[in-house]
């Protein structure tokens, strides 16, 4: 905060409070803060929530009921934390609006950011404990998709491949938390609702999943066809796969996220698909399966050790078929590490 020169962070109920505090108030459309000075810390909080919170945390709370409103209780807040008269502030970019505007108007026009240089900047960057977390997801994950993998059969609906997925999830103490299953033309949508549709012979299948067992979920894109290829497929699916290497291959601490972004792109570009390859290359992954950094075309952040992101180009044919291949990763000094331990190869079901 010092350094950036932040006076105030003000977090709502949500992932960067659940990080720095590991548990979160119950989020409701009550005010509810965290704000943090460079001094002290302290709760605006409903006093209908204030027991319960306190039994898992002694930071002091300013607290107001329904009756008569939040604005004394946050002034109080802000003046116990010597934040009053705070010149520049860091907003919880999630947090809700209405309580953001609670704070402007409570201070004196103060400039405001959003958290990526304080809370944001500790969060892409994980520790051991939380790669090893991350690390046992990964491989749950894996063997999610191997039990997706021995549910495709001509006949079977991606609801059906999903519902394997996910009980493979479960199995092991996880919660699935996304699961998107496309089979042949509904693979050229990158995000497609896992529907009705029924596998039947020639198509190719796409599936990206993700669960959560602790505090972090993994993510994973894998392909398979039943039967005989499409035609161009496996041409697309080589593509694909020399993009993920290259993205890899750029991957380095000082490395900005735009250039991960162009080494995978400019091979699909190179290859003739470039305006098939719709999205960015990569997202952060953390306790959000969407966070920083995120691997775009204009992204200047500086990857550095120990920050998690996806790779995962793809190339979408409408009308035939998608390839996307996913990769998670945690930077390295020398470079990335894959999480996951299970081939990007085409699953061919014969």
């Amino acid at each position: 905060m010092k350094a950036n020169k932040v006076d105030l962070i003000a977090l709502g109920p949500g992932t960067h409070m659940n990080w720095l505090l590991g548990f979160n108030p119950f989020p409701d459309e009550r005010p509810c803060m965290l704000l943090v000075g460079q001094e002290k810390e302290v709760f605006l909080m409903p006093s209908v929530n204030a027991e319960g919170v306190r039994e898992q945390t002694k930071i002091p709370m300013h607290c107001w009921n329904d009756e008569i409103g939040p604005e004394q209780a946050l002034k109080d807040a802000l003046s116990f934390t010597n934040t009053i008269n705070a010149k520049h502030i860091a907003l919880d970019e999630a947090m809700r609006s209405h309580f953001a505007l609670l704070l402007l108007e409570s201070l004196s026009n103060p400039t405001y950011e959003f958290t990526a240089s304080t809370v944001g900047a500790l969060r892409m960057r994980k520790g051991h404990d939380e790669y090893i977390n991350l690390k046992e997801n990964a491989l749950i994950d894996d063997r999610a998709m191997l039990a997706g993998f021995a549910a495709i059969k001509e006949g079977v609906s991606e609801i059906e491949i999903g519902e394997a997925i996910n009980s493979h999830f479960i199995s092991e103490g996880a919660k699935p938390q996304f699961c998107i299953v496309g089979s042949g033309p509904n693979g050229a949508f990158p995000h497609h609702h896992t529907g009705d549709k029924k596998v039947k012979q020639g198509d190719a299948v796409l599936i990206d999943i993700g669960g959560r067992k602790g505090t972090f979920p993994s993510d994973m894109t894998r392909m398979s066809v039943l039967g005989e290829p499409p035609e161009g497929y496996l041409e697309i699916h080589a593509i694909v796969e020399r993009a993920v290497q290259a993205a890899l291959s750029a991957a380095r601490p000082g490395v900005m996220a735009k250039d991960v972004d162009a080494a995978a792109r400019n091979v699909i570009t190179e290859a003739g698909y470039g305006e098939f390859f719709v999205h960015r290359t990569g997202h952060g992954l953390g306790i959000d399966i969407h966070e920083p950094p995120y691997i775009t075309a204009t992204s200047e952040v500086v990857l550095d050790e120990g920050m998690v992101f996806s790779i995962e180009p793809g190339i979408y044919l409408q009308g035939r078929f998608g390839v996307r291949l996913e990769e998670i990763v945690i930077l390295r000094a020398d470079g990335p590490e894959v999480l996951s331990e299970l081939t990007r190869e085409l699953n061919l079901i014969k």
